[in-house]
């Protein structure tokens, strides 16, 4: 069968590449083309744009790229129309996806609409879950208060479990991160400042600015090829080793992290290791986002426990000194006492492996039924 997918971020291109091979074992022939990363073009298929290209973050961007945004709408369109796809696959990335949806259904395209990994409306705009029902057929979702939110707007969708529980095993094997890029025999503290160009350059300088109050330790910035080398300049000049895609590895030899919210968020909580939570953004956004937003916290770590497990340092309090204060207080006993308890009950909160799996397999029952009908 032919799939369409969408994603719009690296967490997307990590998940949209797992569930291409899930697909794929169950369905050998199966013919893919993407919006996406390297990691969904090292599955196969053909990709129509990289989402680099794609993710813009925050008001002010969103509106001041709004013509490059609509001619990517437009393109889109054309593109699946033009494919005739089985299943059209959208991954997060709710300001495109949702209007693909909207548009797709409202063309009575062939294809079966699918959402994997649910955009979150539950932080703000939920009405926007009346829209959803409307136009997807079937909704995956990865966290599990997701269901019960949906279900208050009589949507009745899937739980699949989180994928990132899929992506972590690998690294048994992996070789030794200070051999493999030749770094000091110190321990790590991993800096993870964020995917998109906006995040990075209010983030890094501020992490790196900790470095003399941490002389025992070396700093590595888990960095994104998507980004030019110049986002990271900062580090290189100050001989702060950079690696690129491999975060994971970075992260499983890592004392300690300061990580840029979002998803990342989670993958360093699910390998154990102590974090500080970190966000700036231009200051319209925030506002903005402040008034908009109804969440207690903006880690998905706090998030899913409901309560403050992680500190998140946000725009003003993201500074030097709280940085350092956190930090310490994450490598002390203390600290990590509590990290360890916190972080066990976010594993029994997510569940088994095999979201990936689990996805697929639904996504081929909706694709059955309709050819037996």
């Amino acid at each position: 069968m032919k799939y369409y997918l969408i994603a719009g971020e690296a967490s997307g291109d990590i998940h949209g590449a797992n569930l291409m091979l899930a697909i794929r074992s169950l369905d050998p022939a199966a013919e893919f083309r993407f919006w996406g990363g390297d990691r969904m073009v090292s599955v196969g298929g053909h990709q129509v744009q990289h989402y680099r290209d794609t993710a813009f973050m925050g008001f002010a961007e969103v509106i001041g790229n709004l013509r490059k945004i609509l001619g990517f709408l437009k393109y889109c369109k054309e593109d699946l129309l033009a494919f005739d796809a089985d299943a059209l696959i959208l991954i997060d990335y709710p300001g495109f996806n949702i209007r693909i949806a909207e548009w797709a259904k409202k063309k009575a395209i062939r294809a079966k609409i699918i959402y994997y990994i649910s955009p979150q409306i539950w932080a703000w705009k939920a009405g926007r879950a009346n829209v959803l029902k409307k136009v997807v057929d079937l909704m995956l979702v990865i966290l599990p208060f997701e269901p019960a939110f949906y279900e208050r707007y009589d949507f009745e969708v899937t739980y699949v479990g989180h994928p990132l529980l899929d992506h972590l095993p690998t690294l048994e094997n992996e070789e030794n991160l200070l051999t493999k890029y030749k770094l000091e025999n110190k321990p790590v503290i991993a800096l993870l400042p964020g995917s998109r160009k906006q995040e990075v350059i209010k983030h890094l300088s501020v992490m790196l600015s900790i470095m003399p109050d941490f002389q025992e330790y070396q700093f590595v910035v888990a960095a994104v090829s998507s980004l030019t080398a110049d986002t990271y300049q900062e580090a290189e000049q100050k001989g702060v080793k950079t690696i690129y895609n491999d975060t994971s590895l970075v992260l499983a030899h890592s004392q300690a992290a300061l990580v840029a919210s979002g998803t990342a968020t989670l993958e360093t909580a699910l390998m154990g290791v102590p974090q500080v939570v970190c966000y700036k953004g231009a200051w319209l956004n925030y506002v903005l986002a402040k008034r908009l937003i109804k969440v207690n916290y903006i880690s998905l770590v706090n998030l899913i426990l409901d309560k403050p497990l992680v500190k998140e340092l946000i725009q003003e309090e993201f500074n030097h000194q709280s940085l350092v204060n956190e930090l310490n207080y994450i490598l002390s006993p203390e600290g990590l006492k509590n990290l360890e308890k916190g972080y066990a009950e976010l594993k029994e909160l997510l569940g088994n492996q095999g979201a990936s799996k689990r996805a697929a397999h639904e996504i081929q029952q909706v694709l059955l039924e309709r050819s037996t009908n």
